[in-house]
């Protein structure tokens, strides 16, 4: 049976990233470039990118790309984007609903959709250092955040409720997806990066929930999320020794 999720299952749906025709020349754009690496990393990993191969694959020299991303990690934080954004294009995927229950499961779709068709891109998404360090992979999206916490909110979430709903969404998809793609052959393992520098703080203009929440975003409750998790899997499980 195949995986609805899965690009066999999704077909045509299974990315809105356009393919890039290896030696291709033509014009190049920031977008073209960031879709020839994403192809590099699907098809050989995250340890064979290199922005030589990437002119190559673009029918360029490689000088030819620091024109429109200035290095690597550049080239990864785009990467990382640019895949994220993948979820606008999906058509099963809401920006806002008012149901919060079928808008979650929409969403986490959407998100596994991602991580099944880029599955060696998926732990770039789960360890590239965020905006905002209260920015969790891998929904890691100013914009998705934004909408994440809108939905719940007029869902009648309290403020703190959205937040640790948040907080719990995305620690779920993050460990149950990281597993999965790794179950497939992805590389999870640490690759030594450069230094990225320190972390640009975010520019929230945009997200006026994301400024008024930013403090209780901030505040780790690693603990007790984590003793929650725990308590409702102990839960579940106690169901599966009365079946």
């Amino acid at each position: 049976m195949v995986d609805p999720d899965s690009p066999q299952g999704r077909g045509d749906a299974a990315a809105v990233l356009p393919a890039v025709r290896p030696g291709a020349g033509g014009g190049l754009d920031r977008r073209r470039i960031l879709g020839a690496a994403i192809e590099i990393i699907d098809t050989d990993g995250l340890r064979a990118l290199t922005m030589r191969r990437v002119g190559s694959r673009l029918g360029v020299e490689a000088m030819a790309i620091y024109h429109y991303i200035p290095g690597r990690e550049a080239m990864l934080d785009g990467i990382v984007e640019v895949v994220i954004d993948e979820l606008y294009g999906d058509p099963d995927v809401y920006l806002a609903h008012p149901d919060w229950q079928e808008y979650l499961q929409r969403l986490a779709h959407g998100v596994r959709r991602i991580a099944l068709a880029h599955p060696e891109v998926f732990p770039l998404i789960a360890t590239r250092p965020p905006a905002a360090p209260w920015v969790r992979p891998p929904l890691r999206s100013l914009r998705w955040m934004e909408s994440f916490l809108h939905t719940l909110i007029d869902c009648g979430f309290s403020d703190r409720a959205a937040v640790a709903a948040y907080q719990a969404f995305s620690s779920f998809l993050l460990g149950h997806l990281l597993l999965e793609v790794s179950a497939q052959g992805a590389d999870i393992g640490p690759i030594p990066e450069a230094d990225p520098g320190p972390v640009k703080p975010a520019d929230l203009d945009e997200y006026p929930l994301l400024q008024r929440l930013s403090p209780q975003l901030a505040e780790d409750h690693s603990a007790e999320e984590f003793e929650e998790s725990l308590e409702t899997l102990l839960n579940r499980l106690e169901t599966f020794g009365k079946d």
